[in-house]
């Protein structure tokens, strides 16, 4: 897209959304953006304090994890999840859904060649984004929409790809992601039909950082008495999300800890909610969840005793006393060719 076409698609986008939602979006960005320019390195991302990044790495090498931790990170495992929903469309029964969270794609080792040999050959009907397509937290996106474009073009899916934004991505990015064939969803809904039957989906804006999602608006545009989906960023309206109806939550942000003790226990997830939510599958009262681990990393692209995960949600039409059925699988797939040197590997945004 040229400049002049990303400035006419941005006021479009503006207009769409409305603009005390783009407006508040803008500014907190810019904000945010010209503390980090200036030196000062707030508290809202870690990976934006260079002590912390020196020390991590220094810690690795010197314990001669670092090489491990950096082929790790794409050492992907295939997590087959079945989701009962008593009310769903009969039409609906054994709907796939490809999950991908947090892919900070141009802070992948091999630029998300990997991924891209892997997509095409599961089956899945839809494919759901659940936000962070960036790597950086400010600065150009440039090389972020071209890896995400190339990254699309691998996705099978008849029912197509829908995403949201995370709080690493700005909102100037849509109409690129939108360009590159995602359907992106700030607050918004989109209808899933077979026939005469549907399923919605409820993508909601970042409510993690920008917390300019809005529950309540995306929840007004959808029927009261269809199965519901709700994509959001972070797992941090887990209760509210409940109380408004929902079926299902999908998510990411927490990377599932990316740097875990053994037995995949996590240091930090930078997640407002009970532990219990920061990773995998999770039961709120009625509503289904799955917090995915992430496919990318932040910071460095680094992982230990946490793999980064490509999830199949299959929706079920069953009680919600179904026994869930979960089967992890390790990805064979030969990417010596991807990789990078671990020395080669891009550091944070200030290290």
């Amino acid at each position: 897209m040229t400049p002049l076409h990303e400035q006419e698609a941005l006021s479009k986008l503006i207009d769409r959304i409305g603009a005390t939602h783009a407006g508040k979006r803008l500014e907190m960005q810019a904000h945010y953006s010209a503390l980090l320019l200036s030196g000062h390195h707030i508290h809202v991302h870690m990976e934006e304090f260079p002590a912390i990044a020196w020390l991590l790495k220094t810690s690795l090498k010197a314990t001669g994890l670092w090489a491990r931790a950096v082929r790790n990170s794409t050492n992907y495992r295939l997590v087959e999840h079945e989701i009962p929903l008593p009310h769903l469309p009969k039409a609906f029964d054994g709907f796939r859904i490809l999950h991908l969270s947090d892919l900070h794609i141009e802070g992948m080792i091999d630029k998300g060649q990997t991924l891209q040999a892997i997509l095409p050959t599961l089956q899945y009907d839809l494919c759901v984004l659940t936000g962070d397509f960036r790597f950086r937290t400010y600065g150009s996106y440039d090389k972020t929409l071209r890896l995400m474009e190339k990254l699309v073009n691998t996705i099978r899916a008849p029912f197509g790809v829908t995403g949201i934004l995370g709080n690493h991505d700005w909102l100037e990015m849509v109409p690129g992601l939108e360009h590159a064939g995602i359907r992106m969803l700030l607050n918004e809904t989109q209808a899933l039909e077979k026939g005469s039957e549907a399923i919605w989906l409820l993508g909601l804006d970042d409510v993690h950082y920008y917390e300019t999602g809005d529950l309540e608006e995306a929840v007004g545009a959808a029927p009261t008495d269809a199965v519901r989906i709700l994509l959001v960023h972070s797992p941090e309206i887990i209760p509210e999300a409940f109380t408004a109806g929902m079926d299902l939550y999908l998510c990411g942000h927490s990377h599932g800890g990316q740097i875990c003790l053994p037995g995949g226990k996590p240091i930090i997830t930078h997640c407002r909610c009970a532990r219990s939510y920061k990773a995998g599958a999770w039961q709120h009262e009625s509503m289904r969840g799955y917090t995915s681990r992430g496919v990318g990393t932040s910071l460095f692209p680094i992982r230990l005793f946490c793999q980064p995960e490509i999830i199949i949600h299959t929706l079920r039409k069953a009680p919600m006393e179904f026994e869930t059925v979960r089967t992890d699988t390790h990805v064979v797939f030969n990417k010596n060719q991807f990789l990078k040197f671990p020395e080669q590997c891009p550091a944070s945004s200030s290290f």
